[in-house]
């Protein structure tokens, strides 16, 4: 391993094209990358909603080190179970205390540690705890451990997103948003040393209505009626980031990529 660490993190995993994606491509991306630890959000890798057990336990095998989540993970009670035992599974951190799972984790690489954050945003999404608040703390205990944080922001508004991102410049090595699923060109290092870049993307179909089959978004748009998405077939690609930090935790390089 080189003093600098090149890690990859996946924008939102959409149901069986997204997983199949992973299985066909990640292996061989981490080995071309020289990448030394993978972050993938996993919340819709469930059909699109949710993540179940079996997502979990093959996203693992597949090589991914952490995996993030947002809103969606509350949709299979079957993954409860794992969130409970498991530290590299991650729910927002601004949920309430007494919801189960953990909102940040740290793992070894080598001699080195990675400290990864899952947090929530509020603005069009459920009321919950204030993420800038709730960051803090858990960033004074990580930094006790290592300079190396990667903070997936699973959010609706890019406000919101670019705030937090200049809100932990320079005392992080990343802030990257998901939960839009269309993956962004504002990829950057802020002033202070941090990556930003405000949506991953999504690692599924490539034609398709974030996620989910054109022709029943067309239909929801044109009736207006509550009908359920359903999740597209098809191609499928991996969206995300590579990130290369320096050994103080600072970001020296952000590339966004579609494989």
């Amino acid at each position: 391993m080189s003093e600098n660490i090149r890690v990859m993190m996946l924008g939102d995993i959409s149901g069986s094209g997204g997983m199949g994606a992973l299985f066909l491509g990640l292996s061989s991306i981490i080995k071309e990358q020289k990448i030394d630890f993978v972050i993938a959000n996993g919340e819709n890798a469930a059909a699109g909603f949710g993540i179940a057990p079996e997502d979990y336990y093959a996203m693992k095998k597949l090589g991914i080190n952490v995996i993030t989540s947002g809103n969606h993970i509350w949709q299979k009670e079957e993954i409860f179970s794992v969130m409970e035992k498991n530290d590299d599974i991650l729910r927002p951190l601004n949920y309430p205390e007494p919801c189960v799972g953990c909102g940040y984790t740290i793992k070894s690489l080598g001699s080195k540690e990675i400290g990864v954050i899952n947090l929530q945003g509020r603005i069009n999404m459920m009321a919950i705890d204030d993420p800038f608040k709730r960051v803090d703390a858990a960033l004074r205990e990580i930094r006790k451990r290592t300079p190396y944080v990667f903070v997936d922001f699973h959010a609706e508004a890019t406000e919101e997103k670019e705030a937090m991102g200049f809100y932990l410049d320079g005392r992080v090595t990343a802030v990257v948003g998901t939960h839009t699923h269309v993956q962004t060109a504002d990829e950057k290092i802020l002033p202070e040393g941090t990556a930003y870049i405000t949506d991953l993307g999504l690692t599924g179909v490539l034609h398709q209505v974030i996620g989910s089959r054109p022709d029943r978004a067309i239909e929801r748009q044109l009736t207006q009626l509550p009908m359920k998405s359903e999740i597209a077939e098809g191609k499928a690609s991996l969206q995300g980031v590579i990130i290369e930090s320096d050994p103080k935790g600072k970001a020296v390089s952000i590339e966004r990529f579609t494989y």
